[in-house]
């Protein structure tokens, strides 16, 4: 779906509001809400935002991992599980 064809100015979001988050729910969608015929807010489900937002967790931990990895802030997997164990050991 393309964002363009899903453009609403807020004079419709104040109209239809119940109408418009039972299809964006329904459906799904994201609706553009425009205000003086300029985008401003977006209107969308909460389980696609939570969804969203999930995946740009995990992709900025991705681009941390990558970062560190570049930098040299990284160690073997023997030694990282090497590690933990003694710190296991040493809070028992």
């Amino acid at each position: 779906m393309r964002l363009s064809e899903s453009v609403k100015p807020i004079s419709y979001l104040k109209a239809h509001t119940s109408e418009l988050i039972r299809d964006v729910s329904q459906n799904h969608k994201k609706i553009v809400i425009t205000l003086n015929g300029e985008a401003k807010a977006i209107v969308q489900d909460l389980g696609s935002y939570e969804q969203m937002n999930q995946t740009l967790a995990l992709l900025k931990m991705l681009a941390q991992s990558t970062d560190s990895k570049r930098k040299g802030r990284h160690k073997p997997i023997k030694h990282a599980f090497r590690d933990l164990r003694s710190r296991i050991r040493e809070s028992q």
